[in-house]
């Protein structure tokens, strides 16, 4: 591993991802393609790994994000909310190569939370009474509610807009999505960021995440910042 120094700063994703391997779960963050960790993706992508448990509300879209380890043939699980506008995921799961579990955002988000604050398990009405219930336990509080258990993983790939070398970071509106409850729950977290910044840049009552959570962060680069339907006004 290269490091910018001592701590936490690594030189790139490569760098920053070299323990990954094969068989591990990862979790990504970005909702579509809002906030996708796009540096991170392109290193995976370029890794012979394979046999991946991926853990993110969709598995890229319309060609874009997390597809590139679709169509490495890397995934063989996906657990995720969404999976429309992905025609590569649509087309491995049809074919049998790819397992997806889809899960009901709130849970999904939940899930996550609840590995990240050692929450053992919870039940939630959502999804009683269907396909989602099926081989879980049931228990009838005011209503029927399933029991979930925590979504752990190895790696979690995040980004963030700005973060400093202890990896407190700060994001940008709606590109923080689950990215902060997915650090948590991950074993290594791993953050790119578009702005690296000495400690005390970011005001404390502006730290979306604190460092404590972050094991290794770098400064990304060539972000494309896909837009996926662009409406403009007349």
């Amino acid at each position: 591993m290269t490091r910018h120094g001592r701590g936490k700063v690594f030189a790139n994703a490569i760098d920053a991802l070299t323990d990954f391997e094969s068989g591990m779960t990862v979790m990504s963050g970005g909702f579509g393609l809002c906030g996708i960790p796009e540096n991170s993706i392109d290193a995976i992508a370029a890794m012979p790994v394979k046999d991946l448990t991926v853990i993110s509300n969709n598995i890229g879209n319309s060609g874009r994000g997390l597809v590139k380890l679709l169509r490495n043939r890397q995934i063989k699980n996906a657990v995720c909310s969404y999976v429309g506008g992905n025609p590569d995921l649509e087309q491995q799961m049809l074919a049998g190569e790819v397992h997806v579990t889809l899960v009901p955002q709130g849970t999904f988000s939940e899930r996550i939370r609840a590995a990240g604050l050692g929450i053992r398990a919870f039940y939630t009405p959502t999804g009683a009474g269907t396909m989602v219930a099926e081989g879980k336990e049931v228990r009838v509080f005011d209503k029927p509610c399933v029991l979930e258990l925590p979504l752990h993983a190895d790696f979690a790939i995040i980004k963030a807009q700005r973060g400093d070398v202890f990896g407190n970071l700060w994001f940008k509106e709606a590109a923080r999505n689950f990215s902060p409850l997915m650090a948590m729950a991950a074993k290594v977290t791993v953050v790119e960021v578009e702005e690296l910044v000495p400690m005390g840049e970011i005001p404390a009552e502006d730290v979306h995440l604190p460092g404590i959570f972050v094991q290794r962060i770098y400064q990304g680069k060539n972000y494309r910042n896909d837009i996926e339907i662009l409406k403009e006004a007349p």
